[in-house]
């Protein structure tokens, strides 16, 4: 097999497999006896070494760990959104879904973002989850977020219906820590529904 060939083929393997799996020995061979092609000496060593070390200290060292982090959080965030829409049900969220997107949601990702960011360095954001059943009717949970592994709550995030005098209805979206033992209300914005009374949540 011409040399050229033979370099274009291992390369291609080495790619495709990341070089985690050697380049099949007919690539290999087809050289002078006892001499080490200069396939060998160069282009697959020094391809393989590269990878090596982006495998040290690329994923493994730096980027790995900054990698699962972002992924970990943009899984738990997507399922903060979901359960958001989940609890506002198929009448309220048409209504309401253009404000809460604008005004609350990136609120609500900044604070969970924030809390997994005090977790980060000893990994143990993985042990926090979100909670999958929102409540029904008039009362406010939305989604909890908790530890999995001792089941205590961390952050819990609520929507109130609010009903000032000659002002309609309004959905005030805010979160209560586990620091202050969940008394105090952070607020996370208002949306305003209708003078009309809203529909429960979760109707359909």
């Amino acid at each position: 097999m011409q040399l050229w060939m033979r370099k274009t083929l291992v390369v291609l393997f080495t790619i495709v497999t990341f070089g985690l799996v050697s380049p099949p020995a007919a690539l290999m061979t087809d050289k002078p006896s006892g001499q080490p092609s200069s396939l060998e000496q160069n282009d697959y060593t020094v391809f393989y070494d590269e990878h090596d070390l982006y495998e040290e200290h690329g994923r493994e060292g730096r980027l790995e760990p900054e990698l699962l982090f972002q992924s970990y959080k943009d899984q738990l965030l997507d399922r903060a959104e979901d359960q958001s829409f989940l609890k506002f049900g198929s009448k309220i969220a048409p209504v309401i879904e253009d404000d809460y997107r604008k005004e609350v949601l990136p609120k609500i990702e900044s604070v969970i973002t924030s809390y997994l960011a005090t977790l980060q360095d000893n990994e143990a954001y993985q042990d926090v989850v979100i909670s999958d059943k929102p409540s029904a009717g008039k009362t406010e949970k939305i989604f909890h977020v908790y530890n999995r592994t001792t089941g205590e709550d961390l952050l819990r995030f609520h929507v109130r219906r609010d009903h000032p005098p000659h002002e309609g209805y309004w959905f005030n979206f805010h979160y209560h820590t586990a620091e202050d033992g969940f008394q105090s209300h952070h607020e996370l914005g208002s949306i305003y529904w209708d003078r009309n009374t809203p529909p429960n949540w979760m109707s359909a």
